[in-house]
């Protein structure tokens, strides 16, 4: 089942149930564009029909962040829980060691895919990796398509930050049978990025941490109340 938060529809899957659909299309050799919705993503979509219309489209939206989680809740279609990149992937990892999937992470500052995948690597060494950085031009992309299409990886991630990966990986729907935005996961795959403390993620407080780590995100976060406003809004005329 999937819930309309602003405009854009949310599937309801736990964790669990995300990572089921995602292993079901890998066995059955189907194509599956994961997009992890998360408030930003949502608000700008409701001015830019083309970024709306490619969330949509997604074969999976998951409910990235406590902020959509309660969006859901208040307007009576609640989700299960809060499905976002970092976590997803995460929970991808064993299956992927044990099934000897392979992953082809893409983006990130140059070294950092890299750095990411081998600290992967060292905890799920039945994981068949390939890396590479998001700082191509379109000359490079020529290669760069070449190198993932050789790899033939069963999963992609793509780590070029909302809403560009979304478009990336609409644009090439032949790449990978499972391609999923993942925005700056690699930074804390690599541990160059510590998450949040689990007690704190708990709390659903991650957001907070973060802004306390990188204050230079405080900008993003006012899109948060703007969120809230049209939530309430939408609750109201519905």
């Amino acid at each position: 089942m999937r819930v309309n938060v602003l405009g854009i529809t949310i599937d309801s899957y736990s964790m669990q149930e995300a990572v089921a659909e995602i292993r079901k299309a890998i066995e059955d050799q189907l194509s599956l564009r994961v997009v992890t919705a998360n408030p930003e993503m949502i608000y700008e979509s409701r001015k830019n029909p083309r970024l709306r219309e490619l969330i949509n489209s997604a074969d999976l939206v998951t409910p990235d962040g406590i902020g959509v989680v309660w969006a859901a809740a208040r307007l009576g279609t609640p989700v299960q829980e809060r499905v976002t990149g970092i976590d997803l992937v995460q929970s991808l990892f064993p299956v992927a060691d044990q099934q000897r999937w392979r992953i082809f992470f893409l983006g990130g500052k140059p070294g950092v895919a890299l750095q990411a995948a081998r600290q992967v690597a060292l905890k799920y060494p039945g994981i068949v990796w390939g890396e590479s950085h998001g700082y191509f031009n379109e000359e490079e992309e020529v290669d760069l398509l070449e190198k993932i299409i050789t790899f033939q990886p069963d999963i992609l991630l793509v780590g070029l930050g909302a809403p560009r990966q979304e478009y990336w990986n609409a644009e090439h729907p032949e790449l990978a049978r499972v391609s999923i935005g993942v925005g700056g996961s690699f930074d804390a795959l690599a541990g160059i990025v510590d998450r949040a403390p689990q007690r704190i993620q708990e709390l659903k407080l991650e957001w907070l941490y973060r802004l306390w780590k990188e204050p230079w995100r405080w900008k993003r976060q006012t899109v948060l109340p703007r969120f809230v406003i049209k939530v309430l809004w939408q609750k109201i005329i519905t």
